[in-house]
Formats: C-alpha cells, structure tokens, sequence
C-alpha cells in the first residue's frame, strides 16, 4: 500500500455518462460527492462480472490483488471520505479512488455501444450489463485497496480532518483548530488536516459569507467568528451540492442535467465586480496564496 499525502489537489475532473462529457473545474467536495452519488446509483448492489486493465499504474502502481479482490463480488455501499471516494464489495474489501487532475469516470448504461478511447485505464463490467471505466489522460489519479472494517485507517485518512457536512464539524471544533495555526486562514482552511474536502471555491466563498480576510491569521479568529464560519461552510457546500455542483464550463449531471452553482458565486473568478454585500463597483481583489488565486471584497472581509 502507498501513502498518499492529506493534500488539496486542484485541477479538473470529468464525470461521464452517455458519453456525456461532464467537465468540473477544480474538484472538491460538492463535486465529488456528485460522482459519488451518480456511481452509487449505477452499481450498488450490482456484481462486478469483470475487470480489465490497459496500463499497471496511475499514479501509482495499482495494487496486484485488485482484480483478483473485487472480480465477481457484489457492490454494498460507497461513501465518499474528503476528495476521495470508497467502493465497498461483499467480501468486505474495497477500493479507494481519487480523480487527481484529469480524472474521468464512465458510466455506460446497459445496451449503450462503447469504444475504448486513449487513456481509458481501468474497466469495470457489471453483470446487468453496466461499464464503468475510469479514463486519466495525466495519471494524477490513483486507485488502492481498501478494507471496509478499517477504512478509516487508511493513511490519507488518519490526519484527515471532520466532515464539515457531518455532526463532528461545528464552531467549536473549528475554532479549535484555528487556534493552533499562525498561518493565513484561507491556506489553513484548505489543509485537509483542518477540515475534510474543502477546496479553493468553496473557502473564497465561506470567508467571503464570514467577512473574514483571507490573508488573516487563523489563531486570530475568535470562536464565535469560528461559529460563524463553520456554519457559512456548511451552508456553501449544501447549497453547492444542491445545485450540482459548479463548474467553470459546460457541466452535465449523470442525468443530463446541468450544474449551476457558479451563477451564484458571490466572490470566485469575480476580479474587478461588485461586491454582492457593499455594493461597490470594481470590489472584488484578486491575490494569490500558496500559489492559488483569492478572490475577496476587502471592504467587507476584515
């Protein structure tokens, strides 16, 4: 087993379906949770009748037992843990996917025709007639064995912090771990050891709803600003996800349907616009931190 580092990962990922080219800029965990969503309503329960693969690594090297592991067993649940999603087979052994940069998942639908294309790498065929194939033209995503009784064990998950959708994430945890950092509150928030699935979207927005600079040190946050916060990430991600998600570029849900929650971007990719909040024309700022640009109001963020 590999140990890949607790990271934000930017770049591109596609879900297809139909040969439907769904394209998402920068995925994080609304997205990901997306994919998650459309790849569990088209294999749970469903029995993995073969599994083919072009290449031996991504990556990494995929595991030699990956076939012999999943070939034949029956899907029982997935779930989604940060950026990466878990599929779990009767056997109680699974597998672990991260789309990386490029990373393109396949859902084709029994009875649809399907060509092989360059850089289709791995290829599920389910016995009601479902394929799955995984397609990484750059080969930053990577696939590993997992067991469903220690799943959270996995050493990308050991240092990974809360859900923030989840019971475990709220002010005060939040604040909590704010207090230990010195660092500036948006590169913080986008450290997987802070909160799980979080990305450069999604935290311009919440400091954005918060009114807290990005260039702020994170120990300075007090805890009710902490509680403000938390509840701004909970609120961006739910309506993210409810939305479909949000892309830069056409985007397509396994059903056809389109991903809109860039329309409602109050801050990200708005350099020079109003500010939704104060009103002044040529408001938003745009900085780079960490080498990812920052889209802010300085007027209402402090």
């Amino acid at each position: 087993m590999f140990t890949p580092s607790v990271v934000d990962v930017e770049g591109s990922f596609i879900l297809i379906k139909c040969v439907e080219v769904i394209f998402i800029t920068m995925p994080e965990l609304p997205e990901v949770e997306i994919v998650k969503r459309g790849l569990e309503g088209a294999i749970a329960h469903q029995r993995i009748g073969k599994i083919v693969l072009s290449r031996p690594d991504l990556r990494f090297p995929i595991p030699e037992d990956f076939v012999s592991g999943l070939q034949g067993k029956v899907v029982t649940s997935l779930r989604r843990r940060g950026k990466y999603i878990l599929v779990f087979v009767e056997s109680g052994a699974g597998f672990v996917l991260h789309l990386g940069m490029s990373g393109v998942v396949k859902i084709i639908p029994p009875g649809d025709p399907y060509s092989p294309a360059k850089h289709d790498h791995i290829f599920w065929d389910f016995e009601d007639g479902t394929q799955i194939v995984f397609h990484d033209p750059r080969r930053f995503g990577f696939i590993d064995m997992i067991r469903q009784a220690r799943w959270d064990g996995y050493p990308a998950f050991k240092a990974m912090g809360p859900e923030p959708l989840s019971n475990d994430f709220n002010g005060d945890v939040l604040y909590g771990a704010l207090a230990k950092r010195k660092g500036a509150i948006k590169t913080v928030l986008l450290d997987q050891k802070t909160v799980a699935g979080l990305g450069n979207i999604y935290v311009c927005e919440a400091l954005f709803l918060a009114g807290i600079h990005p260039e702020r040190t994170a120990n300075t946050v007090k805890a009710r600003e902490a509680e403000v916060l938390a509840r701004c990430i909970r609120d961006v991600l739910i309506k993210a996800i409810d939305s479909g998600g949000s892309s830069l570029k056409d985007y397509y849900h396994t059903d056809g349907s389109l991903g809109y929650f860039q329309h409602y971007f109050a801050v990200y990719d708005r350099e020079g616009a109003a500010c939704p909040k104060c009103g002044a024309g040529d408001c938003i700022k745009r900085i780079v931190q960490a080498g990812r640009s920052t889209f802010f109001c300085p007027v209402q963020q402090r």
